[in-house]
């Protein structure tokens, strides 16, 4: 039998291009699509050549749903055709990333709708049947514990919603999604593989050990993938949770029956954001940007979060996105002592199959939603190549030192 692709015993080194995809326009906060604020869509065909130059054998890419689907029942596969070709044509494995936080502009409550579970089922089918031949890993949605949050507790994104009530309805409606995406997926592309991508959430005690909320917070960080797994029984310390803010024991039930177990577990660490020093209140004024105070958890949260999904899943693990933001010298340390640290936890006996770092090039904020200026006012420098404007107004992608870096830790070269 032929190993698949996390079975090789490598240490695959990834790349992504940032696909943060809010196309909803609403009073007060413009529409996010991380292709256009940065030419993606433009310059697709340079740009994925870049992540094969600094070394990369796989990509995370992700599918603009709201492009490819305009309307109920019509499909536009003309640029991701192209884009699809070009992937296989650089020599790049794919992880197909479906959902990054948004959905079609027609799709009426978005994450909400009634019909979401069964709309985003059709379209990751749609995806993996047309590209059959070319596409078999898939990740049904990245982060969504982050979208609930963002969606459903503090009503940052559409739909909008808040609160307890607003938080599980939000779980269940995207863990639903999950669920019938991988198993549509697997009806139509039974050799199709699939890595599940979530946040990794750390709290600092800061002096509350005992407390309630963080209790909480440390099991909330597994919730959704506890669902799609079937995790979640009487027993669960989020069950009473669920429950009682509108999830049925129906729902529950409808997990167990049906679990979609990925066969690697991605996580998400980037150490300035993913640890916080616990405060009592789960955010001020409300806002996901104005949370608790951050920890750098440097390589030592790293190992922690890669450790428990390992343990909790007991699937292979990849560090699905990490990066630093700031300084040329301040990512290099990051790279130079991440990349480290995924060797000493394969050494010890972790079974961690792959390495990203993300984006290839830089990124527009988020805050860009809610500002007036240009996107390159609100540039993130995390990228292995800076974004810079030029006088026609395009955004050239800027070789840096880090590439080479990068690509030395590809073939194993230690750093200078």
């Amino acid at each position: 039998m032929t190993k698949r692709w996390y079975e090789s015993g490598e240490l695959h080194f990834a790349l992504g291009i940032e696909d943060t995809f809010v196309p909803q326009p609403a009073p007060g906060a413009r529409p996010v699509d991380e292709y256009e604020l940065t030419q993606h869509y433009e310059q697709w065909h340079g740009d994925l050549a870049l992540a094969r130059e600094a070394g990369a054998t796989q990509i995370r890419y992700g599918v603009p749903w709201h492009r490819v689907q305009p309307e109920p029942g019509t499909w536009d596969w003309s640029w991701l055709d192209r884009v699809v070709g070009r992937l296989t044509e650089v020599g790049l494995t794919t992880i197909v990333d479906l959902m990054h936080y948004g959905t079609p502009l027609w799709l009426e409550g978005q994450f909400a709708a009634p019909d979401y579970p069964k709309r985003v089922a059709e379209y990751g089918a749609a995806v993996a049947d047309r590209y059959r031949d070319q596409l078999s890993i898939f990740t049904p949605m990245n982060e969504p514990l982050l979208t609930a949050r963002f969606c459903g507790r503090f009503g940052y994104w559409p739909p909008y919603l808040t609160g307890d009530d607003g938080f599980v309805r939000l779980l269940g409606a995207l863990s639903d999604g999950i669920v019938r995406t991988q198993h549509a997926i697997g009806d139509v592309n039974p050799g199709a593989s699939f890595m599940h991508v979530e946040v990794s959430s750390r709290y600092e005690a800061g002096g509350h050990e005992d407390s309630e909320e963080l209790a909480f917070l440390r099991h909330s960080a597994y919730v959704v993938e506890d669902l799609v797994t079937g995790r979640v029984d009487a027993a669960h310390p989020l069950a009473g949770y669920l429950t009682g803010h509108g999830m049925t024991d129906d729902d529950l039930a409808f997990f167990r029956a049906n679990p979609a177990v990925p066969d690697v577990m991605g996580v998400n660490y980037y150490p300035q954001h993913s640890t916080e020093r616990f405060v009592p209140g789960m955010s001020r004024g409300g806002q996901p940007f104005e949370l608790r105070p951050p920890v750098n958890g440097w390589t030592g949260g790293l190992a922690e979060v890669l450790t428990a999904f390992a343990e909790r899943y007991g699937r292979p693990v990849h560090l699905s996105e990490t990066a630093w933001t700031g300084t040329l010298a301040e990512r290099a340390a990051w790279l130079d002592a991440s990349v480290a640290r995924c060797h000493e936890l394969r050494e010890q006996g972790l079974d961690l199959v792959g390495y990203t770092w993300w984006p290839v090039f830089d990124m527009v904020e988020w805050t860009y939603r809610q500002g007036d200026g240009a996107p390159m006012d609100y540039r993130l420098p995390m990228g292995l190549w800076r974004l810079e404007e030029q006088a026609d107004g395009r955004l050239a992608r800027v070789r840096t030192p880090l590439v080479d870096r990068f690509a030395n830790h590809c073939r194993g070269v230690a750093p200078c």
